[in-house]
């Protein structure tokens, strides 16, 4: 049985990535930062409580995946923390910073790394194997927030991260991707709807509406069918169009 790894998953994006890999095979570790997991997952989940931004409890979760099932197919680097406070650039505290990288960043990097050694030790092992590392990024790598910085920043390093490890894998068989989700419906979002709907309402999307996030989950899906791997940091871009440069 293949296995997924999606951090960052007891809500969300990454709640609805770990269902729909779910649904389509997988056995699927649930992680997040409570210790107990919701009591809304599905039967046969599995999870594993640790906070990415730890080297402790990264090593713990992927020691937990290779002792339990022998394998890890698919590490879904979902988990991501936005400003407790937004301010201005000017205001930015280096507390904020140091834990939006922490998590954002920092998690992101160093579960790549360790999902990317245990991959390349499968791939001596295990017939029929066919790892991969999906990275959920954010438009945020490219679009400034001058309130919101540190999380700006935390996912332009994640686009580098992407690449990196693509670059580095690419020869071994394993494809790295980035999503990047642009305005979606979820609790991030919240305390920022009607002004994002305003925006949306006068134009901001090809495609008006806020994005779900199944429409991030089933790019991630197909991240994962092996359809794309003719590529190597390919970024698919869930966003309804919000990338397209327009005149």
């Amino acid at each position: 049985m293949k296995t997924a790894i999606v951090t960052g998953s007891t809500r969300g994006i990454g709640r609805a990535i770990a269902d729909l890999l779910g649904e389509n095979g997988y056995t699927v570790i649930y992680c997040g930062t409570r210790p107990q997991p919701p009591a809304d997952l599905p039967p046969q989940a599995d999870y594993f409580p640790a906070d990415v931004s730890d080297s402790t409890q990264r090593k713990a979760l992927i020691d937990h995946v290779l002792t339990q099932y022998g394998r890890l197919d698919v590490l879904v680097n979902n988990a991501g923390v936005a400003p407790l406070v937004r301010r201005d650039l000017l205001e930015m505290e280096e507390e904020s910073f140091d834990r939006v990288i922490g998590v954002n960043l920092k998690g992101t990097l160093f579960l790549c790394q360790l999902g990317a050694r245990a991959m390349l030790e499968g791939k001596g092992k295990l017939p029929d194997y066919s790892p991969r590392i999906i990275n959920i990024g954010s438009l945020s790598a490219y679009t400034a927030s001058v309130n919101r910085g540190e999380y700006c920043i935390s996912k332009a390093g994640v686009g580098m991260v992407t690449a990196l490890f693509a670059q580095r894998l690419a020869a071994e068989g394993i494809p790295v991707f980035e999503v990047r989700p642009g305005i979606i419906d979820t609790d991030m979002t919240s305390g920022v709807h009607e002004k994002y709907q305003g925006m949306i309402d006068n134009g901001l999307l090809p495609i008006p509406r806020f994005g779900k996030p199944e429409d991030v989950a089933r790019m991630v899906l197909a991240c994962c069918s092996g359809l794309l791997d003719y590529s190597a940091g390919q970024v698919l871009d869930a966003d309804g169009g919000f990338s397209l440069r327009r005149l």
